[in-house]
């Protein structure tokens, strides 16, 4: 069938390639000119997955309208924060009815809503499918074993997307819990930020293991109090992702939190890198989006602390550790 991807960053166009390769007739829309050019020229997109052979199918366009004119299927893979205009300018020309797949993975810092969410909001009208998992996009382009989730409470369009993108190499499992599985893929960015932060300062592997395992209790807190199946959090698109993110050394997030522990600035690190580390992003959001239902977060609030307070890692941690003593369950 006929895919539109919207957005070419290194996930974007390792999920292209993937359906690319599936036989299905591919065209993805990126915001630059040079990635357009070179997805287009070299078979190689060299800006964002650089040394990846694309499929010679793969087609690229930097016009959204051109992209989803006659798509049978779209996915949305733009940046969390820039995904609520990139959504909303291809309302109009999106083909009416067809299933829309969020691969993005955050916390709208405007209206802190899901990914899902943000996309039904601008263009109405469509079975949204949430697309998370752990999944390192270098791993995919190289056909990697992979498995992830496609959820849905529309049982249609999550098979949809499971056949569309399913491979020898990459394994998609649908389920109908929309907001556990766009809250583990959103919550685990800042977990990671954390997990670095630590590795950093050389804490050792048992705070990286209690920075996980009570990560893991935050995401699960939050997402039930939203109504969440906490049971989510113990699969693919929770846990999975989680440690996948936490320990990687593919992780940007957790690259990230690498850096601040040893010293550096924020601002620094952000300047100079290419590509998105969605945890400083979804940190803030998280932050309100726990304030404003009355769940305790303590490590997403060490974690902004440390990044937009100007805390210093080594004492966040210590509050972390000397907070009041309490049951291990809530």
């Amino acid at each position: 069938m006929k895919v539109a991807v919207i957005g070419a960053g290194a996930w974007g166009t390792a999920l292209a390639n993937l359906l690319a390769e599936n036989e299905h007739d591919v065209m993805v829309w990126a915001h630059e000119p040079d990635v357009v050019e070179s997805i287009n020229t070299a078979y190689e997109n060299r800006r964002f997955l650089p040394g990846v052979p694309l499929h010679n199918g793969l087609r690229a366009s930097g016009l959204i309208e051109q992209v989803v004119e006659g798509a049978e299927l779209a996915l949305f893979v733009a940046p969390s924060h820039v995904l609520r205009a990139v959504a909303a300018s291809a309302q109009r020309p999106m083909p009416t009815g067809i299933p829309l797949v969020v691969a993005t993975k955050g916390i709208d810092r405007e209206r802190l809503s899901l990914m899902t969410d943000v996309v039904d909001e601008e263009i109405p009208g469509h079975p949204i499918v949430a697309l998370s998992g752990p999944s390192f996009a270098l791993e995919v382009a190289h056909h990697l074993p992979t498995a992830i989730v496609a959820a849905s409470t529309d049982a249609a369009a999550a098979k949809l997307a499971q056949q569309a993108l399913s491979t020898s190499a990459f394994r998609v499992y649908t389920q109908s819990d929309v907001i556990g599985v766009e809250l583990g893929g959103a919550l685990k960015n800042v977990m990671a930020v954390a997990t670095g932060i630590a590795d950093g300062l050389n804490l050792g592997f048992n705070a990286r293991a209690a920075l996980i395992t009570r990560g893991l209790a935050e995401m699960t807190r939050l997402g039930v109090k939203l109504g969440a199946d906490p049971q989510t959090f113990a699969g693919l698109a929770g846990m999975g992702d989680l440690v996948l993110t936490c320990t990687g050394s593919l992780s940007r997030n957790r690259s990230v939190g690498l850096e601040i522990g040893r010293g550096a600035v924020l601002s620094e690190i952000l300047q100079g890198r290419e590509t998105v580390a969605e945890g400083v992003v979804t940190c803030e959001s998280a932050k309100l989006l726990a304030e404003k239902l009355g769940v305790e977060m303590p490590i997403v609030n060490a974690v902004h602390k440390v990044l937009f307070e100007r805390q210093p890692a080594r004492w966040a941690l210590v509050e972390l550790m000397t907070r009041d003593l309490k049951a291990e369950r809530d």
